[in-house]
């Protein structure tokens, strides 16, 4: 995915007269530069929002929520014991904390893993950047001279639109976080640039995004204010923010995109989420890009080039 977010500026080097490898080195430093003056920029502020929010949690902060909550609770729906459900929350983030002890083997296995593949990404995307062309032409001369032009096509046809899929949800990301950070600021929400970010991020996931924006966001705000009482106006700026990026932002920044009907889209993510986890639903639609392109163009070179017919 790296090497398909880059592989259009190394391209741009290489126009420019520089050869690949020098276009490749280059473009690793400029990256390296940008992700450094960002964490160097981002995660001081962000450190003191999360400081903000953990001096927030303390005891009588969350006895005054507990209480304004019980009250909401008898107010609306006085057939319900208030202290019922906050004995079940209780109990259900009792539970949550101790399942996590126990799992910290888990965890400790999980930060081994990430830490593995930021090390073992950088290579692999320096790698496949810098032999692309030898790795095109490799796949293309093991295939049978009637398949060469279909072979090219299918890689070719494939590589963009991976490269334009991967940009354009990145992209699109940045405006929602951004939009999300915006809005937060104006709703007067502390640490807006934080959930604005999770936003951002969340949204790399189809659909689950304004989940994973939102909940922070909701959450932040009972500790700031201590009640429910911005729940509505945090919920619609949510509801138009990814109301305008599904109306707007995203038909013009895909352009018609994977074309992928949005019902199969939530299909493909809940089946990548059963079988890999989040990695299976961030691979799940690009993978469906690969095969839908794969199958249109060998139908393609079966009905132009008589493939396989011959």
């Amino acid at each position: 995915l790296l090497a398909f977010i880059l592989n259009p500026l190394v391209m741009f080097f290489e126009k420019n007269g520089f050869n690949r490898l020098f276009s490749v080195i280059l473009v690793f430093l400029i990256t390296a530069v940008i992700i450094g003056f960002g964490f160097s920029v981002l995660i001081p502020k962000i450190a003191k929002q999360m400081n903000v929010i953990a001096g927030n949690l303390s005891k009588d902060n969350i006895d005054q929520v507990l209480g304004d909550f019980n009250q909401t609770i008898e107010e609306f729906l006085p057939f319900v014991s208030a202290e019922e459900i906050t004995n079940q929350l209780s109990n259900f983030f009792s539970n949550l904390f101790f399942t996590s002890i126990d799992n910290i083997s888990v965890i400790v296995t999980s930060i081994i893993s990430v830490i593995a593949i930021a090390v073992i990404v950088p290579f692999l995307t320096f790698f496949i950047l810098k032999d692309k062309h030898r790795i095109v032409k490799g796949i293309i001369d093991v295939m049978p001279n009637k398949y060469f032009e279909v072979s090219y096509w299918v890689i070719k046809k494939i590589s963009y639109q991976l490269g334009r899929y991967v940009r354009s949800w990145i992209f699109d990301a940045f405006i929602v976080g951004f939009m999300a950070t915006i809005g937060l600021t104006i709703l007067g929400i502390q640490n807006s640039i934080t959930i604005g970010a999770i936003a951002g991020i969340g949204h790399l996931i189809p659909y689950f995004g304004p989940v994973i924006g939102g909940l922070p966001a909701i959450l932040i705000s009972i500790i700031q204010f201590g009640d429910l009482s911005m729940l509505p106006s945090i919920t619609l700026m949510f509801v138009i923010i990814y109301t305008f990026d599904n109306g707007y932002i995203q038909p013009n920044v895909f352009s018609k995109g994977t074309d992928i009907h949005p019902l199969l889209i939530i299909l493909l993510i809940l089946v990548g989420s059963q079988a890999m986890g989040i990695l299976g639903m961030l691979l799940a639609v690009p993978a469906a890009t690969v095969l839908k392109t794969a199958t249109r163009e060998i139908y393609h070179g079966y009905k132009n080039y008589r493939i396989i017919r011959a």
